[in-house]
């Protein structure tokens, strides 16, 4: 079964580090997945078989230091997290301090993988990026991509 993650979710994370997420989210990313550091100041959530798929990957990188230096970063927040009766996962506080994840959150669908913004994180990106959008996606269509 192929999941394409999409759409725009704006949430609360408590106190404790729980974060409800949605219940389409939620089936579609199954009992287990893991939460890592993503880029840009966010966290990535990935279903386990795409998790696999990364870790394979990984292993064929050469073993130069910026591979072992972006190894060290991605895996070593990894956290395997299931959901609690609730629909809520317990975020661990290093990876709350990566994201700086206050009160309001921002959870969108990236295809392969969720995010999970600050409210404010992400309204920065979309502020600073907005104008560019169109000329990306110029650029990257033009490349023949598919």
């Amino acid at each position: 079964m192929i999941v394409m993650f999409m759409g725009e979710y704006h949430q609360k994370i408590d106190e404790k580090g729980r974060l409800t997420i949605p219940a389409k989210l939620r089936t579609e990313l199954g009992d287990n997945f893991i939460v890592t550091r993503g880029l840009d100041g966010c966290l990535f959530i990935y279903r386990k078989e795409t998790w696999e798929q990364i870790i394979n990957n990984y292993q064929n990188l050469p073993n130069i230091k910026e591979a072992r230096n972006f190894m060290r970063f991605f895996l070593s927040g990894a956290t395997n997290l299931e959901f609690d009766k609730q629909g809520r996962i317990n975020i661990s506080s290093p990876l709350i301090k990566y994201a700086e994840l206050k009160k309001e959150t921002v959870i969108i669908g990236v295809g392969d993988r969720l995010e999970i913004w600050s409210n404010d994180k992400w309204n920065n990106f979309i502020n600073e990026n907005e104008e560019d959008f169109s000329k990306q996606a110029d650029y990257l269509f033009s490349q023949n991509i598919n």
